[in-house]
């Protein structure tokens, strides 16, 4: 009988690189003003990110978008809030009343500044960065965009999907 060993190390490997993104403009006009001034078509995925932690459990938005070079695009939200109920018991004027409260929840904690992340996925194309970038910066609506070292990211478990 063969025994057959696998590596963690083979599967450990990083073949994506991200892009940081302030602005206030919601999802779909975000999506919208990218597809205008990159070669891609940002498309609202069916499925969103669902994430759960100890402070409640919520979906991020995504969009994505796979060209013929076999990369693909996705942008997705970093942050959203999630509403948690609290049923309180008591006596009086308020009794059995339900309280609610919103917290905010990030994809990657470590950038609670960011509020979009653009993942572009590939395996043997390389990709300019700077120029992506460099477009990205002509949406007047977006204060601030940068690429992110993966590497150094804690939370990078939550950027597979």
């Amino acid at each position: 009988m063969t025994v057959h060993k696998l590596h963690i190390e083979e599967y450990d490997e990083i073949d994506y690189q991200l892009i940081a993104i302030h602005c206030t403009l919601e999802d779909f006009r975000l999506a919208y003003y990218i597809n205008q001034n990159l070669p891609i078509n940002l498309k609202k995925s069916k499925c969103d990110l669902q994430v759960s932690n100890k402070e409640g459990e919520t979906q991020f938005t995504r969009f994505v978008f796979e060209d013929e070079k076999d990369i693909l695009w996705s942008l997705v939200q970093n942050q959203n809030k999630a509403v948690v109920s609290n049923m309180t018991v008591s006596q009086g004027l308020f009794s059995n009343s339900e309280d609610t409260m919103s917290t905010k929840i990030y994809l990657i904690p470590e950038f609670k500044k960011v509020d979009y992340f653009l993942k572009i996925e590939n395996d043997e194309v390389a990709i300019d960065m700077t120029q992506i970038t460099n477009q990205l910066k002509k949406i007047e609506r977006i204060s601030a965009v940068y690429s992110v070292e993966v590497e150094k990211i804690k939370s990078k478990n939550n950027l597979i999907f």
